[in-house]
Formats: structure tokens, sequence, C-alpha cells
């Protein structure tokens, strides 16, 4: 049997980066509740502000990036005509990025009767270059300064896009904002339900609780509207990054503007149905994340931009850390049950153990709480299996991106998510 100093460094120092990062999401949580209550409260006075027509409400342009999307994008457009936002205010241009299924016929169709809906072909042998390269050719094709981005597969609620609208008349100082996201098929299995329990997590503890805190917050890959002078100074979206919405959002804030988070403009979005798609979407995700931590990785230390800093850094320990960390105490504690090695640090670590799993189950229906409904019975369950079975995938997909990234070095290719039929 194998012991030493070296293998009870090793715990120890794993066990301490573990609480860590557990009472940082903690203490995030907090806030991200406390701000919960704040939004309801500026939600209300927005409203009253519309309802005396105190608002001059900006004219926006919406950008739509669509590949292969003939299962998704008619409900999304449809979603996105019964806005309330002033239609003379509105311009909706989707990017069909050389579709080969039916998506270019129904985009045809539905111009025909709806004249603020603009359609732009990339011709298929110029198309499939990724997110970033669409976005970046729809750019110069928008008419205003406010530029809304959304996912072909989104239903963003009625009044969304006058949520995220409305803060830039509030707060001119702003450079861009984000709404919230939610699980359009959140009952479809039981992958789904964590997916969708995991989704409202992290916008409520992370997005949330850094607004509160350091006002900080990240684009999602959808519901958000950025300045387009904002665009045009950090130079648009890096076409080399898997994950161009986070990688943006670090430029955005090297660049000394803020970005809010606006819980309460929601849109529903399509998730991964299935452990394969899953496994994939998040493994991009991953490597891209991996590619901006390099590209920003000297922002860590000295920066001005603390902001920059601090995300930059949270990547970091989540990304590398934290999962080596996870999966070092698993190996040890695997390597001690079958008695291969002997750690005689003396310590209570079952209760350890238990008060960390405690917690993670308190922060997570905390952070339910704060939706109607999805504090319930079920989804309460669902989330003290989730440390055994859905958490335990993610240290799998870090391990997996980089081996791809850094080992076989394999070139990053954007790949839009599957979609599903509803």
């Amino acid at each position: 049997m194998i012991s030493g100093i070296p293998i009870d460094i090793l715990f120890i120092s794993s066990v301490l980066l573990i609480w860590f990062m557990l009472m940082y999401q903690f203490v995030l949580a907090f806030a991200g509740y406390l701000y919960s209550r704040e939004a309801q409260r500026e939600r209300k006075r927005l409203d009253q502000l519309a309802g005396a027509r105190k608002i001059e409400w900006p004219a926006v342009s919406m950008l739509i990036p669509a590949h292969n999307e003939e299962l998704v994008i008619e409900r999304t457009l449809e979603s996105l005509f019964t806005s309330d936002y002033p239609k003379d205010k509105l311009e909706i241009i989707v990017m069909n990025d050389g579709s080969t299924d039916q998506t270019e016929a129904i985009l045809d169709r539905l111009a025909k009767a709806h004249k603020e809906l603009r359609i732009v072909h990339i011709p298929r042998r110029e198309g499939g270059r990724g997110k970033a390269a669409v976005l970046n050719r729809g750019l110069p094709l928008t008419r205003h300064e406010l530029v809304a981005i959304y996912d072909a597969d989104n239903q963003p609620e009625a009044g969304a896009l006058r949520y995220l609208a409305a803060q830039f008349v509030l707060y001119p100082e702003l450079g861009a904002v984000l709404g919230k996201f939610r699980t359009l098929n959140r009952f479809k299995n039981a992958l789904t339900r964590f997916i969708n329990i995991e989704g409202l997590s992290f916008q409520w503890i992370v997005q949330a609780g850094r607004w509160k805190l350091l006002k900080v917050a990240t684009l999602p890959g959808t519901n958000f509207i950025v300045r387009k002078s904002v665009l045009k100074e950090v130079g648009g979206w890096d076409e080399e990054a898997l994950t161009e919405d986070a990688e943006l959002s670090l430029r955005i804030l090297e660049a000394g503007h803020r970005i809010k988070f606006v819980p309460y403009a929601v849109t529903w979005e399509q998730e991964p149905e299935n452990i394969s798609t899953w496994f994939r979407q998040r493994t991009r995700w991953a490597r891209g994340n991996f590619y901006l931590m390099r590209k920003f990785m000297a922002s860590i230390g000295g920066a001005k931009n603390k902001a920059l800093a601090l995300e930059v850094f949270y990547f970091l320990c989540l990304y590398y850390v934290f999962v080596v960390a996870i999966l070092t105490s698993a190996w040890l504690f695997v390597l001690g049950l079958f008695r291969v090695i002997f750690i005689p640090v003396p310590g209570p670590y079952l209760e350890v153990w238990l008060m960390a799993y405690l917690l993670f189950v308190t922060e997570i229906v905390l952070m339910l709480s704060s939706e109607a409904g999805e504090d319930s019975v079920s989804n309460i369950l669902y989330t003290m299996s989730m440390y055994f079975t859905y958490c335990q995938l993610w240290p799998l997909v870090v391990v997996n991106a980089f081996y791809r990234e850094y080992i076989r070095g394999e070139k990053r290719i954007w790949s839009k998510t599957r979609r599903f039929d509803a």
C-alpha cells in the first residue's frame, strides 16, 4: 500500500479547492437571490413607465443566423412577429447560411407576409463558416445602433425585446444587455430536466450573482442587445472562437463597457434531447473557452480592467483547477477504497462530503425558488440526484475537450447544435 506526504498534500489540496469553489458559488447564489428580488422591482417600474408612455423606444435591428433550421425557424419568427415592440422601430434580418434543407423556402414564404422581415441568402459555397462569420456578414446590413441577436431555435416572450431595449434608455452607459434563456423542451426527458435546472442555476448564480456583486455579466449566444458602435470598436465577432459569445464579452469588458443581466427578458430555446448531442455541444463550449483563456491569459495579472481579469480567472478555475481537484479526489478515493494507497490524514471526511453535497443542493433549490413552479418536489429530487449523475459527466467533457484541443490538436470547427422536432 502506497502512502506519503505527496499523497496527503494532493488529497488536502483537492478538498480545499473544491470547497473554495463551492463557497464562491454559494456567495454568488445568495447575491443572485437578492438580485432576483431587485429585478422584480425594476420590472414593475419599467412596466409603469411604459404604461405611462414615458419611454421613447429606440430602433432595434435583429440578426438571426440560420443554417438548416427547417424544424424551428418558423416558430421562432412567429414569436418575433407577436412581439409587443413597436413595429416601426424594428427590423428583423435572417441570415440564411447556405442551408440545404427547406429553410430558404420557409423564409421566402414568411417574408412575403411580413414587411419587417429581411432575408439574406448566403450562397452554399460561401456558407457553413460558423455563427461568428454569419454575424460579421450581417452586421453591416443593420440600419440601427442597437443590434439584437437571437438563435434560430428561440421563442422570446412578447416583452423580452422591450425589456432589453429599455435598459439603454435608462442606463445609456451600458454597452450590452442580456436576458434569460429558458428550456423549451424541459419536460422531454431526464436529460432536458437536468439541463433546465443547470441553466437556471447558472444564470441566477453566475450571471445574477456577479452582476449584483461586481456589475459583471457575460453574453450568451442569444437574447441580447449590443451597441453597433461597441461591436465596431472591438472588431466584431472573432471567427476563430467556438464560443463567440463569451469571447466577445471579454473584449467588450476589456474595452471598458458594462454588460448587464436582465432576468425578466425571457426567451425559450430548445436544448439537446440526447447525450450524444449534449456531449458534442459541451465539448465545443469547453474547447471554445480553452481558446479564450489562452487569448486573454495576460489579463489575469496586472490588468487595469479587473472585471476582465476576474472573468478569465473564473474560467481558469472552473475548467482547470476545479476539474483537476474533482478528478484527483475521485481517484484518491477509488485507490484508497481498493487499498492501493493509504491516506493517514485524520479528519471528518464523510461529514465534509455530506456538507458539500447539502451546500450544492441548497444553493440550487434557492435559485429554483426564484422561478415560478421550478422549486417543485420533482425538481428538488432531480437536483438531489444531479450530483451523482449529470454533474459527473462534466469532468469527462473537459477531459475530452482537453485531449482534442491540446493532445490531438484538432482544428476548431464551429458546428451548430442539432435541432429536434417539437
